[in-house]
């Protein structure tokens, strides 16, 4: 049995087994796939629920799917059959990881839990599970969605406008957030296991991601005891850190140390700003941020946003305008950097890692239909045509919807 290795930091050979859905753990996955990880995406009869989730929908499969799920191969696999069960094994025997998002106590229902049966069959397997609160607690194995622990987390409460109500943060940004410390631990459970041979399990929920994403507000928190409120479009820590209005579009500020702010007041033609004791060190100027903000306002009037956004940018300072999302995708440096893959009919956005020796990253499959390939991962698996003919009659396994 192959087993993948990490050589200077890179995984070659990676076989993973998904059998999770939604956004978390497919995130997870074609992160590592985009990279060369061989993923079979192993789907329930009916599919990840996100193949539904439209419009917009092209060719019967919504774009929420298609934009987590390239470079996988799909096996729709009914897991509460005996037939089932026997086939995940068979497997798993080939594989290096397993991810699932199943309610906590599913896989050991259908008789497939890690630590009383797989853990000791199959002892170089690293098992990642992911779920809404973990196994233990007052809500231990009950289910959770990014909405319901942003709110429960306290990320709504300190995102929208100043002295406005709650509001959730416009990207999943927990089921991303959990599907990248995902791939982190895959990563690091292979890297020791390079050295001990063993696999382990890796158990992470979205309520402990959500309170570790919570910076720097969990942090202001715990040192100040003062509860932390939204800022709307400012930074609670850091000013001027703000959207501002110009003549033409607005412009977003990170202005973050003092000889920034002096620089700043230059290419605005304000220097007797940077001289006000009321602005003189980042303190003072987040304590009198609402003045400083009149005061940059009335300055910005006259400029055009996108010169001066380019014209801050090439000074060092941190300014862009303020895009929608269209223009973000069709910028310049998005063409430059490669930030698109197409291919027929499909668009996504590529991977943000450019390593000096790549995986083979970039787009080798696109994403599949429910079960396109079952028969080839069966065949794969030592199944000859009468046996998978069997399997598809008796609704064990599916294939392209059908």
């Amino acid at each position: 049995m192959t087993k993948a290795n990490i050589s200077n930091n890179v995984v070659d050979g990676l076989t993973i087994l998904d059998l999770s859905r939604v956004l978390a753990g497919p995130y997870c996955t074609q992160v590592l796939a985009d990279h060369g990880a061989e993923v079979i995406k192993v789907e329930s009869p009916i599919g990840d629920h996100t193949r539904y989730w439209g419009p917009p929908i092209q060719d019967g499969t919504a774009a929420y799917f298609t934009g987590l799920n390239r470079n996988k191969r799909s096996i729709s696999l009914d897991l509460t059959t005996d037939d089932g069960k026997g086939i995940l094994l068979k497997l798993i025997e080939s594989a290096d990881v397993l991810i699932e998002n199943f309610k906590p106590g599913t896989m050991e229902k259908w008789g497939l839990g890690y630590e009383n049966v797989l853990k000791d069959r199959f002892p170089t397997l690293v098992y990642c599970k992911i779920s809404g609160f973990g196994e233990t607690g007052p809500l231990g194995g009950l289910p959770g969605y990014d909405a319901v622990i942003q709110a429960m987390s306290g990320l709504m409460s300190i995102n929208g406008e100043e002295n406005s109500t709650p509001l959730r943060i416009g990207i999943p940004i927990v089921d991303i957030a959990c599907g990248l410390y995902a791939s982190v631990g895959i990563l690091m459970a292979l890297n020791e296991r390079a050295s001990s041979g063993a696999g382990q399990l890796i158990d992470i929920s979205l309520f402990d991601t959500a309170l570790s994403i919570l910076h720097p507000h969990a942090a202001n928190y715990l040192m100040s005891e003062v509860d932390p409120v939204p800022s709307g479009n400012a930074h609670p820590n850091i000013s001027p850190y703000d959207k501002f209005p110009t003549r033409t579009c607005d412009i977003y500020l990170g202005i973050g140390n003092d000889s920034a702010f002096r620089s700043l007041c230059a290419h605005l033609k304000i220097d007797s700003v940077a001289e006000d004791p009321r602005f003189g060190s980042n303190e003072k100027r987040v304590l009198n941020k609402s003045a400083l903000r009149s005061i940059l306002v009335e300055s910005m009037q006259g400029f055009d946003g996108q010169e001066l956004a380019d014209q801050l940018l090439r000074a060092g300072l941190a300014a862009g305008p303020v895009r929608t999302v269209r223009e973000a995708l069709a910028s310049e440096q998005a063409i430059s950097n490669g930030c698109m893959l197409e291919a027929d009919d499909y668009r996504g956005v590529s991977t943000p890692l450019h390593m000096q020796r790549p995986t083979a990253s970039g787009l080798k499959h696109k994403p599949p239909r429910l079960g396109e390939h079952t028969r080839e991962v069966l065949r794969e698996l030592g199944f000859d045509s009468q046996q998978i003919d069997q399997l598809f009659n008796d609704a064990v396994v599916k294939e392209n919807d059908a």
